[in-house]
């Protein structure tokens, strides 16, 4: 790899201006929300979650909370994990293509694959960041277990 490449994307600004971006869409529509509160309550009472101020603010701390957690690499598999069930809950509440006509049948499945896919890159973030666990030490009845 080039080094100039190598301290790019090795430096710590890098890193937090990667994870900026990579959070934008949650940290962005959190803001939102946040500051049109009204109008963030308005889109929860829309697809049916009531109470809609208390929706908006539970989506208010999902987004904005998660973010943070991955922004500040700060127990970012617990901010990646909940951004991502976030995302999936999306799909069955504001994205319900299977259920619509066209031509918004085909531009809302296209919405779907493209939270599949950020989910996806929210996994690999939870997945990457976890703690390590030390190995659990094999014991007879450990391996007796395993290999039943």
């Amino acid at each position: 790899m080039p080094s100039f490449i190598d301290s790019l994307i090795s430096s710590r600004a890098f890193g937090y201006f990667a994870r900026t971006v990579f959070t934008y869409m949650f940290w962005a529509s959190g803001l939102a929300k946040l500051i049109d509160f009204n109008a963030g309550a308005a889109e929860m009472a829309h697809f049916g979650l009531e109470p809609a101020p208390l929706f908006n603010i539970a989506v208010i701390i999902t987004q904005l909370g998660g973010s943070a957690l991955v922004i500040a690499n700060r127990w970012t598999w617990l901010g990646a994990g909940a951004l991502a069930v976030f995302t999936l809950l999306t799909i069955p509440i504001a994205h319900t293509f299977w259920t619509m006509q066209e031509p918004i049948k085909t531009l809302e499945f296209y919405v779907v694959m493209e939270h599949i896919t950020v989910i996806g890159g929210l996994m690999v973030v939870a997945w990457k960041s976890a703690p390590e666990r030390a190995p659990v030490p094999a014991t007879r009845a450990g391996l007796a277990e395993i290999n039943a």
